[in-house]
């Protein structure tokens, strides 16, 4: 193998690839980044066995072939060379490395040895989300992904197909996020189909596709995979086996109590309710009043605060019957006003101990319900 490769685009793959790679001491390789060549391609490939990728590069090759080499001393090496064309050759297991005023050589490891990643994507088979929307979309549900590997499959995103666009839902028990997207799949799945994709996967999505029009999708249901393509990068990842709980039955049908409130401002007040909430389990109270709400939270260590925010309460009549108070985690409230690219959100209640329902005035396909904490009399 020997080809030429300027170090930026060089320094960008190696920088991608060793992301994907595994230091576990019983299988070295996976610590690797395999290289190969291909007409006019280098092909970055790695593995921890649960994501996979490979970054395409265009170059000058002279001689086609492959080798795997130690992701870390790669990387460390080609972040330090200057930014011009990098001469690469390899010779049975070494990588010869060299431009002006320099040279190297990096033992490596039979390629035979690597494990095999997907490296194309078919756009035949698979289907075409528009970029922009779908990075919108992973940023409005994989936050409320759960940490908790006792329950695996909350650890990701469902994805649920149909012949009209695509919905996903993310949840951790304690809150929900559903985002649906509407578009025309020119190849529609057939019928409905659900898969669940891990976090893990879908957060390198984001970090790695913002140039471009597209993201291509694709589901192998023989390997249990999913396989996302986008400009040059392709991303495969194992899916998540189990079955997804039934959200729908936890969403509230109707609402007795709804509050419209500017984002920036509730924002604000949930900021400053914070510095107490952290010494009282994360608590902030949210009582609703006639045409506003008071954000509060009180701690034994540091004291207390309140701030009034000025709201549209569409029933306030219910109101005055009676103080109207309920109490989230005030993380779960920032994860959501984070979230949000409109300038309005709502809130939904039926009562103080069931789900409140969050949305984006201006967005009417996203949902975001939240479990209340229980105040203590």
């Amino acid at each position: 193998m020997k080809f030429q490769i300027l170090q930026e685009n060089l320094g960008k793959a190696v920088s991608i690839a060793s992301r994907f790679t595994s230091a576990k001491a019983q299988l070295p390789v996976l610590g690797n980044i395999l290289i190969s060549t291909q007409k006019t391609k280098v092909y970055f490939n790695s593995t921890n066995l649960e994501v996979s990728v490979s970054v395409q590069v265009g170059s000058k090759i002279e001689t086609e072939g492959e080798i795997s080499i130690p992701s870390r001393v790669i990387s460390e090496l080609v972040s330090s060379l200057p930014k011009e064309t990098i001469s690469i050759e390899s010779e049975k297991e070494q990588l010869k490395i060299s431009t002006s005023g320099f040279s190297s050589k990096i033992l490596g490891m039979n390629s035979s040895d690597f494990p095999k990643v997907p490296t194309s994507i078919s756009k035949d088979k698979s289907v075409s989300l528009p970029l922009k929307e779908f990075l919108e979309a992973l940023s409005l549900t994989t936050f409320a992904t759960s940490v908790d590997e006792t329950r695996p499959v909350l650890t990701g995103v469902l994805f649920l197909w149909d012949k009209s666009g695509l919905t996903m839902v993310a949840t951790d028990g304690f809150r929900l996020s559903r985002k649906r997207m509407v578009f025309d799949i020119q190849k529609a799945q057939k019928g409905e189909s659900a898969v669940i994709i891990p976090k893990l996967v879908l957060s390198e999505l984001s970090r790695l596709g913002s140039e471009g029009d597209e993201v291509l999708f694709s589901l192998l249901e023989k390997e249990k995979q999913v396989v996302f393509g986008t400009d040059g990068i392709v991303l495969s990842s194992r899916l998540l086996e189990g079955e997804y709980p039934d959200f729908a039955k936890i969403i509230p049908k109707t609402s007795s109590l709804k509050v419209f409130l500017d984002k920036e401002e509730f924002a604000r007040a949930v900021k400053l309710a914070s510095v107490f909430a952290r010494d009282a389990a994360n608590m902030v109270k949210i009582k609703i009043l006639k045409d506003s709400i008071k954000v509060s939270a009180e701690s034994g260590n540091s004291g207390s605060q309140e701030t009034e925010v000025e709201a549209k309460v569409e029933d306030p009549e219910r109101v005055a019957r009676g103080e109207w108070e309920i109490a989230f985690n005030y993380r779960f409230l920032e994860d959501f006003l984070h979230s949000v690219r409109g300038e309005e959100v709502k809130m939904e209640f039926t009562t103080p101990d069931k789900a409140g329902v969050f949305t984006d005035s201006s967005d009417k396909e996203y949902l975001h319900l939240i479990m209340p904490v229980k105040i203590q009399s």
